[in-house]
Formats: C-alpha cells, structure tokens, sequence
C-alpha cells in the first residue's frame, strides 16, 4: 500500500535532515493557497489534490534532486511558467494532433491536461497526466526533444506513489527502479544508477 504524501514527506525529511542537510535546507516552506489557485487559473484546471498536499508541505526546492535520478521539484509559479513556455512552444500543434493510445507507453509531444512539477534543469519535466481516462493521475516524462513517455514501473502511477517510492528508497537504502540513494560529501541527496 502507498504511503499518504504526508508520510512520505515526513520520512524524507527525516532522512534528509540526518544524511543530507544541504538537500534538506533547500526544501522550500509551504505555497501559499492564493498562489496555487494563481496557478490552477493560468493552467485552466485545477491541480490534483496530492500535488496540493505536497506544495502546501514544500513549494519546490530549487536546482536539489530529490525524485530520481535528478529531477529537481518545481515552485508553483515554475509550474505555471513551465505549462505556459509548453503550450507556447507546441499550442498551435495541439490542436487537431492526435493523442494516440491514452494509456500506451508514449503520449503526445505535449498535451493542456498535463501539469509540470519537476524539472531536469534541461527543459524537461515531470508530468502529472490529467486527461481523463482509465489512467489518470500517472507521472510521464517530458522530455523536449523526444516528447512523453510513460515508464510502467509501479512508482510512477502517481504522484504519492513516486514520492513513496522515493521514501522508502532513502529510509532502506535499496534501489528503486534501478536507483541507488547516495549521500554525496555527506551532506547532499543524489542518485546513482
């Protein structure tokens, strides 16, 4: 059973604040709920409730990997800014572009319905897939030369069971989906696999 975001965030920060304080300082404090519903107004939609729950625990954490191997968590104006840079690169080519099979492993090059909340720092993202359908709520992979692709690796189903996966993979030590935690100096998260 996945564990609930606050969960999840308590066990990472515990270890964070233990085997990685440089990470841990990097959390940023909680969004405010005026700047999600900023947010949710710039992107049409409104974000789904585990995304909430985490931007009220921490509002991204600037250029620190926490989501393996390297994805950074993404401030609410990031993820407004990132979902409006997207639809201004690819808006045009949306409209009349076919999807394809909504639950196959690819997705469109970009779609409205998919909501950015962490970055490599190269121009790709993590994306919670809001389009309605028998698999929503997944995370894909965004990235900005090759489109979306969803991995079928149980972590990343959803939002809390990423961060889970992520918690427990700290906690225990063991790898998931093929990546190693490491504490680099002693003081800063990363990822070895």
């Amino acid at each position: 059973m996945t564990s609930s975001i606050s969960e999840s965030w308590t066990r990472i920060e515990a270890w964070l604040a233990r085997h990685a304080p440089r990470t841990f300082a990097a959390l940023e404090p909680p969004a405010e709920r005026s700047a999600i519903a900023a947010a949710e107004q710039v992107i049409g939609q409104p974000f789904p409730e585990p995304l909430v729950e985490s931007l009220l625990r921490h509002n991204g954490m600037g250029d620190y990997a926490l989501l393996p191997p390297f994805w950074c968590l993404l401030a609410v104006q990031n993820i407004a800014g990132a979902w409006q840079t997207r639809m201004n690169i690819y808006g045009d080519e949306l409209a009349g572009a076919e999807e394809g099979d909504p639950d196959g492993e690819y997705g469109p090059w970009w779609h409205a319905q998919w909501i950015p909340f962490a970055s490599d720092g190269g121009g790709d993202y993590l994306i919670i897939d809001q389009r309605l359908y028998r698999r929503r709520g997944r995370i894909g992979d965004a990235d900005h030369e090759t489109g979306c692709s969803f991995s079928p690796h149980p972590m990343w189903a959803s939002l809390p069971a990423l961060l889970d996966a992520t918690a427990t993979a700290l906690v225990t030590g063991k790898a998931v989906n093929g990546y190693q935690p490491v504490a680099v100096d002693e003081d800063a998260l990363d990822w070895d696999f």
